[in-house]
């Protein structure tokens, strides 16, 4: 007997001004399954789950929970009917404890008061049982990327969702953690929990999926099983077409030193030193990967060499230039471009459209400005031709670039900071969150740069990504540079154990 389909999608269709992001998709989900949901970015999946989450309501078609027809007004709906979402963005306040925001919407109380003292017990208890490490009076605003994606995890555990729609749930996570979050789902499954698991990581598909769907430009283009599937097959599903799935590059040809790193000190947002005595030299033409777990300060290192963050100590200088402490606009004009981590707080004015994200680093210089005068053409003209040129999926230039999907707003970013010429390229976890078509225009743009003669830094928490790129790579553990490792020398064995912070015997510098 067939399980139980607990969720079901019937021609659903929703368009916005301009894009059809959803056109008749027909979904089934089954108590106890995880369904993987595939696309390019833009091809309808996180509209599809919004829908589902009550976010937004189909033009036509109807969505079915446990067999009943229902339309979904609001997320507090949704969690009530025991959907529970776990967002690629964030839903947290920044300036709220963990504890507060888990309970914020389902306070637990006692008397006439919160019962706060219970609530952290229970947070604490989810985050024991998952070794998910999450300190319920912390403020979330003082948390990293991967610490805050944990909090949006235990919070849909804590509403006890029988149905929870990941999206892009690994997006932010170390493969570590990620290999946690598979523990917590297959014991979730083995519960009876439905999960639909949305992401762009095809071996993690194969890895955690009873059955994958595929979306492409909001239609269902195909259904397998993992086992009737490849990561190869997977992405031409996805993407209509052959990809390449590996880094194609000639071997590095090293010139001068553009940026010099010399033991750098960086404090922490509570004033704890998490950068300590940091020495590194990136070379024109070459590609330098930093390899290390989350939290290690990689984030903290970038930040102070972009004017993100004070340095304690220590010196930045780029294209022999002094820049310690400058401010970002100064590095910019030194010829740097940054890729941020967090392209939301960092990369992005949501509310402002593509257009004007476009030049948020040069909107002041010609041809853009005449004095104070900004001129509006010729931003519209130079973000017209640079979505075109990086493929950004959109109806207008004009649209705020806060309503693209994640892997489109990427593109706006790299896009911006690519498309002059630069001496040196950051960029910080590059492919978070995009799919594998645009991983490989990604990629392909990065080692474009590193043959233009440009010197390029990549962080990244994807080892294979790391593996791939980079020439050299700089692995950090506790702050520190333990090891740098040739590219072509490195295993990911090795790396995984110099991350760990296991001292290796002839392996690195």
């Amino acid at each position: 007997m067939d399980r139980e389909v607990v969720l079901e999608a019937r021609n659903v269709t929703k368009t916005f001004p301009g894009v059809v992001a959803n056109k008749d998709v027909n979904l089934k989900l089954h108590r106890g399954e995880v369904l993987a949901l595939l696309g390019e970015n833009g091809a309808g999946k996180t509209t599809l789950m919004n829908i589902l989450y009550g976010l937004y309501h189909q033009d036509s078609g109807e969505m079915l929970v446990r067999g009943e027809a229902v339309r979904i007004s609001s997320p507090s709906e949704s969690i009530r009917r025991g959907i529970g979402m776990v967002h690629q963005h964030f839903m947290l306040v920044p300036v709220f404890t963990v504890a507060e925001n888990i309970m914020l919407g389902a306070e637990t109380v006692k008397g006439l008061s919160l019962d706060s003292a219970t609530v952290r017990k229970r947070i604490t208890e989810l985050s024991e049982e998952y070794n998910l490490n999450v300190d319920p009076d912390a403020y979330v605003k003082d948390l990293s990327v991967g610490q805050q994606q944990r909090v949006e995890i235990i919070k849909a555990l804590y509403r006890k969702a029988d149905i929870l729609i990941l999206d892009e749930p690994t997006a932010v996570l170390t493969p570590q953690e990620a290999d946690q979050l598979f523990a917590v789902i297959r014991t979730l499954k083995a519960q009876g929990t439905s999960v639909i698991f949305i992401s762009h990581k095809l071996k993690e598909v194969l890895a955690i999926s009873d059955r994958i769907m595929v979306l492409r430009r909001g239609q269902v283009v195909g259904e397998t099983s993992p086992e009737g599937a490849t990561e190869r097959s997977l992405a031409e599903m996805m993407v209509g077409r052959s990809v390449l799935l590996e880094v194609d590059k000639a071997p590095a040809q090293p010139g001068a030193v553009v940026l010099n790193i010399h033991d750098i000190c960086v404090n922490d947002d509570r004033g704890q030193q998490v950068v300590n005595n940091v020495s590194l030299e990136v070379r024109a033409g070459e590609i330098v990967g930093i390899a290390g777990v989350q939290g290690n300060g990689q984030t903290e290192l970038i930040e102070a060499i972009t004017g993100l963050r004070p340095t304690k100590s220590g010196k930045v200088v780029i294209g022999g230039q002094d820049l310690t402490n400058a401010v970002p606009r100064k590095i910019t004009e030194a010829g740097t471009a940054h890729v941020p981590e967090d392209r939301q707080e960092d990369g992005l004015v949501l509310s402002y459209s593509i257009a004007d994200n476009m030049v948020l680093n040069t909107y002041y210089l010609a041809p853009f400005a005449h004095g104070v005068v900004l001129d509006e053409a010729k931003i519209r003209e130079n973000a017209d031709e640079l979505v075109k040129k990086f493929d950004v999926r959109t109806p207008s230039a004009v649209v705020p670039v806060g309503n693209l999907s994640g892997g489109n707003k990427q593109k706006v970013i790299i896009a911006r900071e690519l498309s002059r010429p630069v001496k040196l390229v950051i960029a910080s976890q590059p492919t978070r969150g995009v799919d594998v078509g645009s991983i490989e225009f990604i990629h392909k743009t990065i080692v474009a740069e590193r043959d233009r003669g440009a010197a390029v830094l990549v962080i990244s928490a994807e080892l294979d990504e790391i593996m791939s790129l980079a020439d050299r790579i700089a692995v950090m553990y506790h702050g520190e540079v333990v090891a740098i490792v040739p590219g072509d020398q490195a295993t990911r064995e090795d790396l995984g154990l110099l991350m760990a912070g296991a001292k290796l015997e002839g392996v690195g510098t």
